[in-house]
């Protein structure tokens, strides 16, 4: 996506979206302040998806090296480098609503998992303060970590359907039933999210059939051929995860606060939404010829 394009996207959204935010905070009874600054929040938004799209790996560099020379003449309000990252915060929520507004559709089938997000290195964990009380420990089939889960669940055509984000210590299975929500048809995942009350909690009350591989020892149990299938192709959600951390870019150990923090991960995934060509089973092409 080109930058005008990408600006017009989010520039046409900030217009819905800013009347509707200030209706609500004024209905909440919560009077707010909102000073115009010198960039608009429009130019600040494309800025940070523009970077998780690029090939640079901090943003400081990216910043002052490629938006303040080679981008002047597209934000000509922009602000030193400083003053931009003091105005992330004020991004969050309308990063947010927006990339609400770019998740896909539910296909009747959808595949769940998780990835860790380590915000420091192993050694350097007792030193860590920036996610101190936040962050926590917790294990993948690669080793420990100490960060944050991010819970994804997708569609057979690689698109984003639901995303959630937890401690590292978090159970997997916690969050299945809120990300499940909007959700119908089959559900498959690893053996992280096997659970009978919890699969017969979401067939009850959501609809949803939850399928997920058996553990050693376990008896084996009657699934039909396609959903065996189906269950294969389960590392489509792994791909998307190796995307989202190496070319959108949305972990790193650098960050200085929790708030930007959630801004890049949040830009990270719009980016993502935002690819033309995404991982997908080819189900619907495969089915055209019976239609």
């Amino acid at each position: 996506m080109s930058i005008l394009e990408l600006f017009c996207s989010v520039d046409d959204f900030w217009q819905q979206f800013a009347p509707k935010r200030q209706g609500a905070l004024l209905a909440a009874g919560q009077r707010q302040r909102l000073r115009a600054t010198q960039m608009h929040p429009s130019e600040m938004m494309t800025i940070m998806i523009l970077f998780h799209q690029s090939h640079y790996r901090t943003f400081k560099a990216y910043y002052t090296e490629y938006v303040q020379y080679h981008l002047r003449s597209e934000f000509p309000t922009l602000v030193s480098y400083q003053r931009f990252v003091e105005l992330m915060p004020t991004i969050l929520v309308p990063l947010v609503a927006y990339l609400h507004t770019q998740l896909g559709r539910c296909t009747g089938i959808s595949f769940i998992d998780s990835t860790s997000l380590a915000v420091c290195r192993n050694p350097r964990i007792h030193q860590h303060r920036v996610f101190a009380g936040r962050a926590a420990r917790g294990k993948t089939s690669v080793g420990w970590f100490y960060g944050f889960k991010l819970h994804l669940i997708v569609n057979d055509e690689g698109e984003l359907l639901a995303f959630c984000l937890t401690p590292g210590n978090v159970d997997d299975r916690r969050p299945v039933p809120k990300l499940a929500t909007r959700l119908f048809g089959k559900l498959f995942g690893d053996k992280g999210y096997l659970s009978q009350p919890r699969a017969e909690q979401l067939l009850v009350t959501q609809g949803v059939h939850l399928i997920t591989k058996l553990r050693k020892k376990m008896h084996n149990r009657l699934l039909d051929l396609s959903d065996k299938l189906l269950l294969r192709k389960r590392a489509i959600i792994e791909t998307i995860n190796d995307q989202l951390k190496n070319s959108c870019q949305i972990e790193h150990s650098r960050h200085r606060s929790p708030i930007n923090f959630l801004v890049n991960l949040v830009a990270g995934l719009i980016v993502y939404c935002h690819q033309r060509k995404k991982p997908s089973l080819g189900l619907q092409s495969l089915a055209l010829p019976g239609a």
